[in-house]
């Protein structure tokens, strides 16, 4: 597994997470998702060039989200990064295993392509913003008597 799979969700996250409108310096987003800044700069890069995140130049640039969150889904960006979610070659293409048409092992794992591709296709930025949201909000603690 990929740390892309981890890092480039996580920088995509912390952009949708900026209420302010306001472009986001990168330096900023690393050190709030705990990714170098060597690192993180590996994957923000892809992600321009996809359309998800847009540069802003300037002395109060950065970087933006270039749509909205709830238009970019989970699976755009792990395709972006690893292509296929599929666990053996055969999966993608047949023709690189003469047992392929045959083979009850790779019909398991074309399942599991399948189940794994509908969740994250299935999954937007927003839900993941929604999602950490509700994690985030403080317990009224409970008090017995």
């Amino acid at each position: 597994m990929k740390l892309s799979r981890c890092y480039a969700p996580r920088a995509l996250l912390e952009l949708a997470l900026n209420d302010s409108g306001k472009p986001m310096i990168r330096r900023e987003i690393a050190q709030k998702q705990k990714i170098s800044l060597e690192y993180f700069q590996h994957f923000i890069t892809p992600l321009i060039a996809a359309g998800m995140v847009r540069t802003v130049r300037g002395p109060k640039g950065g970087v933006m989200l270039a749509r909205r969150p709830d238009q970019i889904r989970l699976s755009e960006v792990i395709q972006l990064f690893e292509g296929s979610v599929a666990a053996l070659p055969c999966v993608e293409s047949p023709k690189v295993c003469a047992r392929a048409d045959s083979c009850v092992i790779r019909n398991t794992w074309c399942h599991v392509r399948e189940a794994v591709s509908a969740v994250l296709d299935s999954v937007t930025l927003q839900d993941l913003v929604e999602c950490h949201r509700t994690r985030q909000t403080p317990k009224e603690p409970a008090y017995y008597i």
